[in-house]
């Protein structure tokens, strides 16, 4: 029983061999991200012909969305990237790789063999997941940002407010009394005041 299978521990498909005669390979495949529509699925279509001329079976495909390089390869500075699983007998791949180095618009391209009980972690799902978290930490952040700037205006209104009061009790407190003498005197003077014609 071979092919790709699922765990109960795990969603993700693990690589088996269907038998000893064939092994299971990795291919990475890198191509320039300027290619048109056309000439990006002509170039995906050699490379996967190719293994399949080569009897190879298909039994994983990840197409990773566009990557910037670490470095300039033949003068593009990004390209996409495309994993295959592949399962094929180990004596075709010298000629496999070899017709991988001539077709046009690979940059570059890698086969490797995953150990046992590999995994196949399906890059561009997880990358989608991640854009989708990260905007939401974004999001997060950036309403966490807004509630303490509300809280610092509120807290601020509130001092103001707080400040104004007790100035105004301060102020009605003190001009009482002092209105209240200041009005008596007044009525003192205006009541004992002789020239006060009547």
């Amino acid at each position: 029983m071979g092919g790709t299978r699922f765990t109960q521990e795990s969603p993700m498909p693990t690589l088996t061999a269907s038998s000893e005669d064939v092994r299971v390979y990795e291919v990475a495949v890198l191509y320039p991200s300027v290619l048109h529509q056309k000439e990006e699925q002509q170039t995906l279509k050699e490379v996967e012909t190719l293994f399949a001329e080569a009897g190879a079976k298909l039994m994983e495909k990840d197409a990773w969305s566009r990557r910037g390089l670490a470095y300039s390869i033949r003068g593009h500075k990004e390209g996409n990237f495309v994993m295959y699983y592949f399962e094929m007998d180990p004596a075709k791949l010298k000629e496999v790789d070899e017709a991988l180095r001539i077709i046009p618009h690979i940059l570059r391209h890698l086969i490797v063999k995953p150990p046992k009980g590999y995994q196949v972690i399906k890059f561009s799902a997880e990358y989608d997941q991640w854009l989708k978290t990260r905007e939401t930490d974004a999001q997060k952040k950036d309403r966490e940002k807004e509630e303490a700037l509300q809280r610092q205006v509120a807290d601020k209104a509130k001092r103001q407010a707080r400040r104004a009061t007790e100035k105004k009790k301060e102020i009605v407190e003190e001009s009482s009394p002092i209105e209240e003498d200041k009005l008596t005197e007044e009525l003192e003077k205006l009541i004992s005041d002789d020239e006060l014609d009547i």
